[in-house]
C-alpha cells in the first residue's frame, strides 16, 4: 500500500512509502541530504514498521526537536493510526 507523508521541521519535503503487511517495501524521499536519505531508505527495506518507529522516534538533528529519522517514525505512526 502506498502511503505519502509531508515532514516538517527538516530539509526533506516528501516521503512516499510502500508498505505491505507492516513491512516497508520501499521509501522514496524528496529533498534533504540525498546520500544519507537514500542510504536510510535502503536500510529500511524489509523492516517492520514498529521496529523502525522504536529506533527512529526522538532522534534530534541540531537541536531542532526532530530529524529526518524522527519524521520517518512520525510518518509510520500516522500510517498505523490511519490504516
Amino acid at each position: 500500500m502506498k502511503f505519502e507523508y509531508t515532514p516538517y521541521g527538516v530539509c526533506s519535503r516528501h516521503y512516499t512509502f510502500d508498505i505491505e503487511d507492516n513491512i516497508i517495501k520501499s521509501l522514496v524521499v524528496e529533498g534533504g541530504c540525498q546520500g544519507n536519505l537514500r542510504g536510510i531508505s535502503r536500510l529500511l527495506v524489509g523492516m517492520d514498521i514498529d521496529h523502525v518507529i522504536e529506533r527512529f522516534e526522538g532522534v534530534d538533528c541540531g537541536g531542532k526537536g526532530t530529524s529526518c529519522p524522527d519524521q520517518i517514525a512520525r510518518a509510520l505512526k500516522s500510517y498505523k493510526a490511519n490504516k
